[in-house]
């Protein structure tokens, strides 16, 4: 299986751009199909997910293709309206596909999906948002039929979830009439999908916010879009910087949007300095724990960004409390940062953090996406060598990730090999 192996003890020096927002990318790419045109997505990073959507489009009949950074996606000749189990489970947010393909077709089929296996990520919010637009569900074998000519309505979302957000707000995109969406999430990928929708020439209000207004329509049949960068991978260099000292420049990130991550790591001592789309960090000698960091829908702290600052705390004086709000299995990636050393406690949502650490190396995996970044940020601060397996699970968030780290000066080398 591929692995990662990384030597400790360098700090980092050097300026490396952000990749696009997988986050973001992913539901733009579910929205191409509702112009029945070409749609060009640009800053688009390479990863497995992305791949992942790249086959699903292809399944149901879109030219799509991934060139120099950038996803073009023909659906003019899209006819399928199912999408098999072997393609859902390769991504837990193939589920955004449901309201692009219902709107386009009338008609949806699709089974539950997979991806990182981190609590129970219940579907019923996308359903009930689907209902609410007219359209009438089944259950087949396991798989989910969806039928009906979607109209304007209003869709009253229980939780803030993204994906519920986004799919309401395609599927209402092509719906006959004006849908209200209320209590929708505010994440940065869902004000990039308002513009995305926006720039395709549908009217939509409030993107980001709390209270969304779609009015449906036809969209263009040619949209040129530049994806916006992603948070979460800067907040994983941020945190690489922090845990193994040195001097960094992200260039390609958007200040507004990292706002909650910024302050824990100012709290840390980390000097942070903008300067237009870049961000230097500077790692001081001795970090101080960050206090307490809970997790929350946008504008709190990220979940995604949790894993790999709470490796960075392994570096820190002092005590930090992480209480996880999102995801009830998030702490999975605590045993293998134990096996490198780390004092963490564990009581529920709750871990506690107790450092500084002295970390070595050891033979660790990656249990998920960003479990796997954690792994990666304290192995860069360990003493010897730590060799990092199942690293599928980082290549479907983080473009090059190996390459990045030796550019700045990390001791990182890659070894492919079968996955499983």
């Amino acid at each position: 299986m591929s692995r990662l192996l990384i030597t400790g003890g360098r700090a980092l020096y050097g300026e490396i751009g952000v990749q696009g927002a997988k986050n973001g990318v992913l539901p733009l790419m579910a929205a191409s199909i509702l112009s029945g045109g070409v749609t060009v997505i640009e800053n688009c990073p390479r990863l497995s997910d992305v791949d992942a959507a790249l086959e699903i489009l292809r399944h149901l009949g879109c030219e799509a293709t991934f060139e120099n950074g950038a996803v073009t996606v023909d659906s003019s000749a899209m006819t399928g309206w199912e999408i098999p189990d072997t393609l859902m489970r390769r991504m837990r947010s193939s589920v955004m596909f449901l309201g692009p393909v219902l709107a386009r077709c009338g008609q949806a089929r699709i089974s539950m999906p997979g991806g990182c296996e981190l609590g129970p990520r219940p579907i019923d919010l996308h359903l009930e948002a689907m209902r609410s637009l007219g359209a009438e569900i089944r259950e087949d074998g396991g798989n989910l039929i969806l039928e009906g000519r979607l109209t304007g309505g209003r869709i009253d979302l229980a939780t803030p979830s993204v994906g519920a957000t986004e799919n309401s707000m395609m599927a209402a995109a092509l719906a006959q009439g004006t849908t209200l969406i209320t209590n929708a999430a505010r994440e940065p990928e869902i004000r990039d999908l308002g513009r995305f929708l926006e720039s395709a020439g549908v009217r939509i209000h409030g993107a980001g916010t709390s209270t969304v207004t779609v009015e449906g329509g036809k969209l263009r049949p040619f949209i040129r879009y530049r994806a916006l960068p992603d948070r979460i991978a800067a907040a994983t260099y941020i945190s690489a910087a922090a845990a193994a000292g040195g001097r960094i420049v992200l260039r390609g990130v958007e200040r507004e949007d990292l706002t909650s991550v910024t302050e824990a790591f100012t709290q840390m001592g980390v000097g942070l300095t903008f300067r237009s789309d870049t961000l230097e960090v500077a790692a001081p000698g001795e970090l101080k724990a960050p206090g307490t960091v809970v997790t929350r829908p946008h504008p709190g702290f990220p979940t995604d960004a949790q894993p790999p600052l709470m490796a960075a705390c392994l570096r820190a004086r002092g005590s930090a409390a992480f209480v996880e709000t999102i995801f009830e299995n998030r702490y999975r990636h605590v045993p293998e940062l134990r096996r490198l050393g780390g004092r963490i406690r564990v009581d529920g949502r709750v871990a506690i953090v107790e450092g500084p650490c002295r970390l070595r190396g050891a033979q660790v995996e990656a249990t998920d996406l960003r479990g796997g970044a954690a792994l990666v940020v304290a192995a860069l601060a360990a003493e010897g060598t730590t060799r990092i397996d199942r690293l599928f699970h980082v290549d479907r968030g983080y473009e090059n990730m190996t390459g990045l780290l030796r550019s700045l000066g990390a001791d990182a080398e890659r070894i492919d090999g079968k996955d499983t």
